[in-house]
């Protein structure tokens, strides 16, 4: 599998970049998950029904199953920072491509995502793992870099890039020691 991180700030357009490339890289016929950081608590089975009832009567964790989709739920006593290489490893290992979104303070190789509009600064000068650059505003870019820079308007020409680049984001997980 090839995993490759979106990192930017709120408003840069990483889901937006995370839904188009997903798209691209299934017309290509391969197979994406997705890995996405919530900061704040957050529900995906809603009030009243029996997955809520069952995590608010206590449940450690509730895995919720049907012919066509499977959601597992995991509910911490205390705040728990969580290892991206675990959160990979529960993944489906037959997956071709994984895009990790946020987690801009992981290990994997990103590709930052920047608008000169959030008047945010960029990442790549001081982190090593940007190996790319997906903006709007090339030109205002407010450092050189000899990394690319893609457009991040154009998810299918993003996804032919990282398809063409894929050996460096083969995904080798960490070795335990």
């Amino acid at each position: 599998m090839k995993v490759v991180g979106l990192a930017g700030y709120s408003g840069s357009g990483k889901t937006t970049l995370a839904t188009g490339l997903i798209a691209a890289l299934r017309s290509r016929g391969l197979r994406v998950s997705v890995i996405k950081h919530a900061h704040h608590g957050f529900d995906i089975d809603q009030p009243g029904k029996d997955s809520w009832r069952h995590r608010q009567a206590g449940a450690y964790e509730v895995l919720v199953a049907s012919e066509r989709r499977m959601a597992l739920m995991r509910e911490f006593a205390n705040p728990s920072e969580l290892s991206l290489h675990g959160l990979i490893a529960a993944l489906d290992a037959g997956v071709d491509w994984v895009l990790v979104e946020g987690f801009k303070h992981g290990s994997l190789p990103k590709i930052e995502v920047w608008r000169a509009a959030t008047n945010k600064p960029v990442r790549y000068p001081e982190d090593e793992k940007v190996v790319a650059i997906a903006t709007d505003s090339p030109d205002r870019l407010p450092q050189p870099t000899a990394r690319p820079v893609l457009d991040l308007n154009a998810p299918q020409a993003l996804a032919a890039w990282l398809v063409d680049n894929s050996a460096q984001f083969l995904y080798r997980p960490p070795i335990a020691v």
